[in-house]
């Protein structure tokens, strides 16, 4: 049989056909190599990880995915803080970070940082009359404040308003800029008496500051009146914790209360911690009398008397020289430990006690504190013998 030859047509047809026969083998190989390139970036970022993942998972390590979340939370509590006349005249000449120098990487590290901010931050205001210690900082305080890790101020004392209603709202102003959180006063009884809630880990506390020292009724807040939350009479300061306790897992309280220059607390402290931990206070750190009093344990619930100075002034009498700062570990059911570390009060700043001066205060601390021992390391634990002992010598 005689093949016949193609026509011109079919030719073309055939040639046409080859090519897009071509030009399909040469978009499938395009697309492979595109799809081969993408998985190999996908694999070096994201399979090394991977890898270590399944190792580490392997060893008992934690993954993203795994990890436990923490069951408690880390508070350091400081004492009274004042930055004005002596003290205000050092740190403008050495700046006022110098103020925190030894205390700032312990306030950054810890999950909250509190203390008793006493005195306005205000450039104006009336000076109040009558009184012989009147105070005025600069906001530059409050800037170094912010920088050394303090997350919360106490304003309910006997100096906030040392410069009037206009002093302390601009305290607050200033506190309000640099997102430093306060309790204890506002610009009326409402704000004044209500706790900053703050969580921090899964657990949730809630912050007030009282006051049963203020100079004049004036000071007192009021429906609508700017002011501070005095607990003369401690029936709003009870009802105002009882109703945070439904709300927190934990509420701590920062009371200013106590005689000046005492060591043991005076009759009203002792009802006071009674009436608070009775409506619902895990824990009081107290302030005022400008040295540092004992710590005592009610009803399973802490209670530090008094913190003393801390960035102060320097007074004649030693004993307001001695301060510390106070770390409280919690959980949702309350303190799990309580530890002082000791400080010197210096002027305008917060020194580290050497080894033999924290060995002898810590004996000190512990010798007027009731039913408390106090390690070596600081670690404060309730003693029931120290408690017998304690009870028999006031009997």
């Amino acid at each position: 049989m005689v093949q016949q030859k193609p026509s011109r047509l079919q030719i073309r047809r055939n040639k046409k056909k080859q090519e897009q026969r071509k030009g399909l083998r040469l978009l499938i190989m395009a697309n492979t190599v595109l799809l081969t390139v993408g998985l190999l970036i996908v694999a070096c970022i994201y399979l090394p990880e991977k890898i270590d993942n399944f190792f580490s998972s392997q060893n008992g390590a934690s993954t993203d995915s795994t990890k436990p979340t923490p069951d408690n939370v880390r508070l350091t509590f400081a004492g009274d803080i004042m930055m004005s006349g002596h003290v205000e005249t050092l740190l403008k000449d050495k700046g006022y970070d110098h103020a925190f120098t030894h205390v700032k990487d312990i306030f950054l590290a810890d999950d909250y940082t509190i203390g008793n901010l006493e005195t306005p931050i205000t450039e104006k205001g009336t000076p109040a009359a009558n009184k012989q210690f009147v105070y005025r900082s600069s906001p530059e305080a409050v800037t170094a404040m912010k920088k050394s890790g303090i997350d919360l101020v106490n304003l309910a004392n006997n100096h906030s308003m040392d410069q009037g209603e206009d002093g302390l709202l601009d305290t607050m102003y200033t506190l309000d800029k640099e997102k430093i959180a306060y309790v204890g006063a506002g610009v009326n009884a409402d704000r004044a008496y209500s706790p900053v809630f703050v969580e921090r880990n899964g657990i949730k506390m809630a912050f007030f500051g009282f006051s049963r020292v203020v100079p004049e009724i004036s000071w007192y807040a009021g429906k609508n009146k700017t002011g501070l939350a005095v607990m003369y009479d401690p029936k709003r300061a009870a009802e105002a914790v009882q109703a945070a306790k439904k709300e927190a897992d934990l509420v701590i309280v920062i009371a200013h209360w106590g005689k000046e220059k005492v060591d043991f607390p005076v009759e009203h402290q002792k009802e006071l911690a009674k009436a608070l931990v009775s409506a619902g206070a895990d824990l009081i750190v107290g302030g005022h009398p400008h040295v540092l009093q004992g710590f005592e344990q009610l009803d399973g619930k802490w209670i530090a008397y008094s913190m003393g100075n801390f960035i102060f002034t320097r007074a004649t009498q030693p004993k307001t020289w001695e301060t510390m700062l106070l770390q409280a570990t919690l959980t949702k059911e309350g303190v799990k430990e309580l530890k002082m570390i000791p400080y010197h009060a210096e002027l305008g700043q917060a020194v580290p006690m050497n080894e033999e001066n924290s060995r002898q205060l810590i004996k000190r601390i512990e010798s007027i504190s009731s039913g408390v021992t106090i390690a070596e390391d600081g670690t404060i634990t309730a003693s029931e013998e120290r408690a017998k002992t304690m009870n028999n010598q006031s009997e």
